[in-house]
């Protein structure tokens, strides 16, 4: 994801059109659509109908895309954002916290195996002890070295 936009000009007199903020993120336009059609998105419309996008709107889809990169669904990205009791928002947060520290405490164990992977310089690394070490607690059946 692209370091956020860093915005020179007064917001009000520039806001972003809908092309501008999915280049800016490197989305495609209709990703913006559906999030608007779901409720997570509420851009200024002008003459036309045409959206325009404030400092804020990027603050807004920043907060999605960083949600959706932690597991959260749309339906809770919508509740954590639209919560004005810090509560509610604690209460949704909480709910994800437990699955992300499980699903990061997956991905250290295959960068683990990876990393003992990568220093084996056995034929095979299967009977590698360090690489095997990686993989005992899978391994042990009833307690069983």
């Amino acid at each position: 994801m692209p370091a956020m936009l860093g915005l020179n000009v007064d917001v009000k007199s520039s806001m972003m059109t809908i092309g501008d903020v999915a280049d800016h993120f490197g989305l495609p336009a209709h990703v913006l659509r559906h999030w608007e059609s779901v409720g997570l998105l509420c851009p200024a419309r002008v003459t036309g109908g045409r959206r325009r996008y404030t400092r804020d709107d990027l603050f807004r889809v920043a907060s999605i895309l960083r949600a959706k990169q932690a597991g959260l669904s749309l339906p809770d990205i919508r509740a954590f954002l639209a919560a004005g009791d810090p509560a509610v928002r604690k209460g949704v947060l909480r709910r994800n916290h437990g699955v992300l520290r499980a699903r990061m405490a997956a991905l250290q164990s295959a960068l683990d195996l990876l990393e003992a992977g990568l220093n084996c310089s056995h034929e095979d690394v299967t009977t590698c002890p360090n690489y095997r070490g990686q993989l005992a607690e899978l391994v042990e059946v009833g307690g069983s070295g």
